[in-house]
């Protein structure tokens, strides 16, 4: 398998190299060379196959021979092991549930399998390995999970002071071993431009081994684009064109969507919901793209101002916007609006959902208000109880946290306070590493 820049189509790499380095030299994203194109014969098998059956075939036409089939399947094994359930609520809608892995949050699909994919690639490499990961609240958990106490591997977590909820913070700060996290004084933006002049300082690339596990690693959008697979196959019986309305931040749930659509899965639409961190949509209306600082609201895993996929989603329509907005639609809501969107679901169907899927169900239920013959899939990122301050109070009803985040709870808050300046950052890199 060999990946390109997208800021220089020449710079090619392989599968292993790309992971590792995370970031291209030259500030690009890896693409890869190829997206075959799977056969119309898998994708009507879909409904006959196990989730882990379609995420091996997926990866293995993806991978080609560089990794033997048989350790793949190991590391699919091993990675895509809890379900991706589709629960109707009515006749042309439905919610994918992301969250049945152990951190909660969709993004254990692409942390537990670069944490496998790592671990395959490094073995028998005696330097130690350090993953930089900016989150706005559900990165930095999965990744935690999905690598916690694995040999030779260190993880630094970023996360801006006081705009990740209470639990999701426990999740980045309580498990200690070899995770530490970096409390920022400032946004998501922040955390991320740090990790990423991190990645572009050759001197501290020669002192220490990084690499990333932020969406900006393929890495992580390779399996994301499993779950679409999976999810069409639990409604494909019901006619309807499929329309998938996705909670969008830093745009790599979106991307991994139009991975899946370009090896052949027969989706109608995307549409990406967003809150009020809205350069996105306005791109799509507009065809101009004006990153700006992130905003704060409720949703706040998607409180990006800059989101770093976007130049994927350019490569792939080769910067056409003409092109790239009749495969999605944009639309943005206040938060009064998505505490609105958690009520109407759980008064019309008794389902509670969480801030981030309210947006995906309100921009569905706008999309379809033109386009009534598409069965739309809401991607649920994140269970309600990451959030339940706030869902409780507008749904009036308690909601169960499990087990596995209720014991977080009580946990000790083990963080170190970080200015946005680079600088100090540096220097705690090279004091600890």
């Amino acid at each position: 398998m060999k990946l390109y820049s997208t800021n220089n189509t020449d710079h090619l790499v392989d599968l292993q190299e790309a992971v590792f380095k995370g970031l291209p030299e030259d500030n690009g994203l890896y693409m890869p060379v190829d997206i075959p194109v799977l056969s119309d014969a898998f994708i009507s098998a879909l409904p006959n196959l196990s989730f882990a059956e379609i995420a091996f075939e997926v990866c293995k036409n993806l991978v080609g021979d560089y990794i033997p089939a048989g350790d793949l399947q190991n590391i699919i094994e091993k990675s895509i092991n809890f379900p991706a359930p589709v629960v109707r609520l009515a006749d042309s809608v439905g919610i994918l549930e992301l969250f049945h892995g152990p951190s909660l949050a969709f993004k254990d699909f692409g942390a537990r399998f670069m944490a496998q994919l790592m671990s395959y690639f490094n073995k028998g490499n005696d330097q130690e390995l350090v993953i930089l990961v900016a989150t706005s609240g559900d990165t930095g958990g999965a990744v935690a999970a999905g690598f916690l106490d694995t040999p030779g591997i260190k993880v630094v977590i970023l996360y801006p002071s006081g705009k990740v909820s209470p639990l999701q913070e426990k999740q980045l700060t309580a498990l200690g071993g070899n995770i530490s996290a970096l409390e920022v004084d400032g946004s998501f933006d922040d955390c991320q431009a740090l990790v990423k002049k991190a990645f572009l300082d050759v001197d501290l690339r020669k002192r220490i081994r990084l690499s990333s596990a932020n969406s900006i690693n393929i890495s992580r959008l390779i399996p994301q684009s499993f779950y679409y697979f999976e999810a069409y196959k639990q409604v494909v019986q019901t006619g309807k064109k499929v329309v998938f309305s996705i909670p969008s931040g830093n745009f790599g749930n979106l991307t991994a969507g139009l991975f899946a659509k370009r090896m052949g899965l027969p989706v109608h639409h995307f549409i990406a919901a967003t809150n009020a961190n809205r350069v996105v949509p306005d791109y799509l209306l507009s065809g101009k793209f004006s990153p700006q600082t992130s905003i704060p609201t409720i949703s706040n895993a998607m409180d990006v101002g800059n989101p770093s996929n976007f130049a994927r989603m350019l490569d792939l329509y080769c910067s056409t916007w003409n092109i790239m907005k009749k495969d999605i639609s944009g639309y943005s809501y206040s938060d009064l609006e998505t505490r609105e969107g958690i009520k109407e679901v759980f008064d019309q169907y008794q389902y509670t959902i969480d801030p981030h899927g309210a947006l995906g169900y309100l921009a569905f239920e706008e999309y379809k208000k033109d386009n009534s013959d598409t069965f739309g899939l809401i991607l649920e990122t994140a269970h309600p109880s990451k959030f339940n301050t706030e869902v409780e109070k507008i749904t009036k009803q308690v909601v169960e946290i499990p087990e596995r985040l209720a014991t977080l709870a009580n946990k000790t808050k083990l963080a170190t306070s970080m200015p946005i300046e680079y600088d100090p950052f540096k220097s705690w890199l090279l004091d600890n590493y």
